[in-house]
């Protein structure tokens, strides 16, 4: 009896002792960085940048450009850009991205370009800066040989003919 007792109380003692394993990371996972002081919520997925300057100040988008996972064109796609709305950019990252967040949501969403966003009060003046304009035509001028020294130029605005 008292060796099976001894013996059950052996086993509870080394189940008890045993740590459950540590969750498995799956890209969706939420997970949390510090980075030059700052703290910063993301997904697994999403690469914690290596230099980050804070910056929080609201942005929108100029084109339908990717999220991508890390602050470079080698990283994976996470989403797009909606052209003009407005996203929180956290901060400033290595090679001067832009790492940045939903405006309801603190959350790092990933990183983009610099020239896929700019500050919301200068939106509206970027767009019309970006516009192709309407070349004018080149007006016409009318000339004929009068003499052989003098030539008659008809103005193509009023149709007057002028005398040279």
């Amino acid at each position: 009896m008292n060796l099976r007792s001894l013996l059950l109380l052996l086993m509870v003692t080394t189940v008890v002792s045993c740590k459950a394993p540590p969750p498995k990371m799956t890209d969706d996972t939420i997970v949390t960085s510090q980075v030059n002081g700052v703290t910063l919520t993301h997904r697994y997925v999403v690469t914690p940048p290596k230099e980050f300057n804070p910056v929080n100040d609201e942005y929108r988008a100029l084109y339908p450009g990717s999220i991508m996972s890390k602050p470079d064109f080698g990283g994976k796609v996470l989403g797009a850009l909606k052209t003009g709305d407005t996203y929180t950019m956290l901060g400033l990252v290595e090679q001067s991205w832009f790492a940045i967040s939903a405006t309801d949501n603190p959350q790092l969403l990933g990183y983009v370009p610099q020239r896929a966003m700019v500050v919301s009060e200068r939106y509206d003046q970027a767009l019309k800066s970006d516009r192709p304009r309407v070349k004018r035509a080149a007006k016409k001028t009318t000339c004929v040989a009068v003499d052989d020294s003098s030539k008659a130029c008809q103005k193509g605005d009023s149709g007057t003919w002028i005398l040279d």
